[in-house]
């Protein structure tokens, strides 16, 4: 199923629970030395595939395969050459950070003779040197999520899976840690990424949008872009947002109406001459409603209104199949 091209393959992977489906026939394949993002508000399925991928769970169907071992067959041999780290802290807060470093070294059967070198690389990657005498429990998030990346790549693996690492992380230190990420995949490193931070989709080379165990987008933050290209976006600034969403509630030509930062990201059905009249009608709409347009002005999407668009496009076709 792997050639010397890919880290990881999916195949039609199917996992349900009961009745319930968490994934559902999902098909993706990354090459090696990539950072490929997975996105997804939570409980879209993208635990449940890694979890697959990392040898943790079975496949309901379908096959998948990383660094060449089968998912379903070789699980023993995939855990030996991945590192995964979790969204839920999962070193040891009682211990220092070198304590924890060495106690990982162990369990990854890191050899002797590389241990000095391995935690050497590791605290000088994440910046740990000065700290680590200190106990886990007193370092900030940040820091702990870097201790914890740290030591899921103690033993070199070709490929690393980081399960929602930035959560509850703050923005600067998120920055901070996808800079750590680049690093690794700069030395060629296959980095599998999942997030529900649609701003962090701009960090990863391809990424796939994950929606109720589908994947319903794949490609680069660029083409995922351009695909939005037979709608229009503006941003929309009033003082009073709640009210100004439900005046543009069914007006014509306005596909959807949503709450970005301090003001209104606003996608309209057309392009061109067609979207400055429906805008026209968006200052008339609300003027007569009493409504002061402070801006109103075509922008390029961000990430965010392309999941969004898709929702909305995946909603669409559920109903209709409904009905």
């Amino acid at each position: 199923m792997n050639n010397n091209h890919w880290a990881v393959e999916i195949d039609d992977m199917v996992k349900t629970f009961g009745a319930f489906v968490a994934v559902d026939h999902v098909s993706l394949a990354v090459p090696k030395g990539e950072i490929f993002g997975f996105l997804g508000p939570n409980g879209a399925g993208k635990s449940t595939t890694i979890r697959m991928l990392c040898g943790l769970l079975t496949p309901t169907s379908g096959r998948g395969s990383v660094n060449g071992f089968d998912v379903a067959t070789q699980p023993e041999d995939i855990r030996r050459s991945i590192g995964y780290m979790s969204q839920k802290f999962s070193l040891y807060d009682d211990l220092t950070v070198e304590e924890n470093i060495d106690f990982f070294t162990g369990i990854y059967g890191v050899p002797k003779d590389r241990r000095k070198s391995r935690k050497d690389y590791v605290l000088g990657m994440a910046s740990l040197a000065e700290r680590r005498g200190a106990l886990t429990h007193t370092l900030a998030g940040g820091w702990k999520q870097r201790l914890a990346l740290g030591c899921a790549i103690l033993h070199d693996p070709p490929v690393l899976f980081l399960d929602e690492p930035t959560s509850g992380v703050d923005p600067i230190a998120r920055g901070a840690f996808w800079s750590l990420i680049h690093d690794l995949a700069e030395t060629g490193h296959t980095i599998f990424v999942s997030t529900h931070y649609m701003d962090e989709a701009e960090y990863c080379n391809r990424l796939a949008l994950m929606y109720r165990g589908k994947v319903i987008a794949l490609g680069t933050p660029a083409e995922l872009k351009r695909s939005l290209t037979e709608h229009s976006l503006f941003q929309l600034e009033t003082g009073q947002p709640l009210e100004t969403m439900r005046a543009l509630e069914g007006l014509e030509g306005v596909r959807d109406v949503a709450v970005f930062g301090g003001g209104l990201h606003v996608t309209l059905e057309s392009i061109g001459a067609a979207a400055l009249e429906t805008a026209a009608r968006i200052r008339e709409k609300l003027a007569a409603a009493g409504i002061a347009v402070h801006r109103l002005d075509p922008i390029q999407p961000s990430m965010e209104d392309v999941f969004v668009a898709m929702i909305e496009t995946e909603e669409r076709k559920t109903e209709r199949k409904a009905s």
